[in-house]
């Protein structure tokens, strides 16, 4: 189907993956100065809300059905989720306090959020977003799984990282 990507190293392969998140994400980015140019930063954040509500149930179907990802399957097939979303490919992540009824998720390192401190700028506040978009992306892999924010901007949080999620069933 591909035959590019036939002809292409496992490590061409990966630099590909990659790219294609950063572009992403490049592209997240864009749409997001785009509407907060036309409405304001409060209307850019409901407008991207209600696009990761969406964005991520889809993101999390396509991640369970590419590897197999049984529904239902509890914390253990939401890690094994979190390890194929889009951001693992760009950020540093860590799953915590694992068992087999809680875990605790660190984005370690978030280009977003690196971006802005490079540039001296605060922190992003986008605990609204990662609400919808870690509590749906959880309920699509298993319906019982409830996400509680722990720390993530406008809040405070430590230096060794910028968000941290509680799942538990």
């Amino acid at each position: 189907m591909f035959p590019q990507l036939q002809k292409l190293t496992r490590d061409e392969l990966i630099g590909l993956l990659e790219d294609a998140a950063k572009n992403w994400l490049a592209h997240d980015g864009l749409w997001f100065q785009a509407v907060e140019k036309m409405v304001g930063i409060d209307g850019a954040i409901d407008c991207d809300r209600t696009a990761w509500s969406q964005f991520t149930i889809i993101e999390a179907q396509r991640i369970m059905e590419r590897h197999h990802i049984p529904q239902n399957g509890g914390i253990p097939a939401l890690i094994k989720a979190l390890q194929f979303r889009l951001y693992a490919y760009i950020n540093v992540q860590e799953v915590t306090e694992i068992s087999g009824t809680r875990c605790v998720f660190r984005m370690k390192d978030c280009r977003v959020q690196a971006a802005r401190a490079r540039k001296n700028l605060p922190d992003f506040p986008c605990k609204s977003v990662g609400i919808v978009e870690y509590s749906n992306f959880a309920k699509t892999i298993d319906a019982r799984i409830q996400t509680r924010c722990i720390a993530c901007p406008p809040d405070s949080h430590p230096p060794d990282y910028w968000c941290a999620w509680e799942f538990s069933i």
